[in-house]
């Protein structure tokens, strides 16, 4: 089983591609919880906690 991968960022709007597999480019907003999964390839995109709290 993969491990579901988490990416921290400083932004609150990311986009996701899948990486090396691939998938059709998707574009998420973490706002207001900070944090978002993707779709398709279940990354996990989390908001630093500096900037969260902006």
């Amino acid at each position: 089983m993969k491990e579901i991968e988490t990416i921290y960022t400083d932004k609150k709007e990311v986009s996701c591609n899948g990486g090396v597999l691939g998938h059709p480019k998707v574009y998420l907003n973490m706002a207001p919880a900070g944090e978002v999964v993707c779709p398709y390839c279940s990354k996990n995109f989390i908001l630093r906690k500096e900037e969260a709290v902006k």
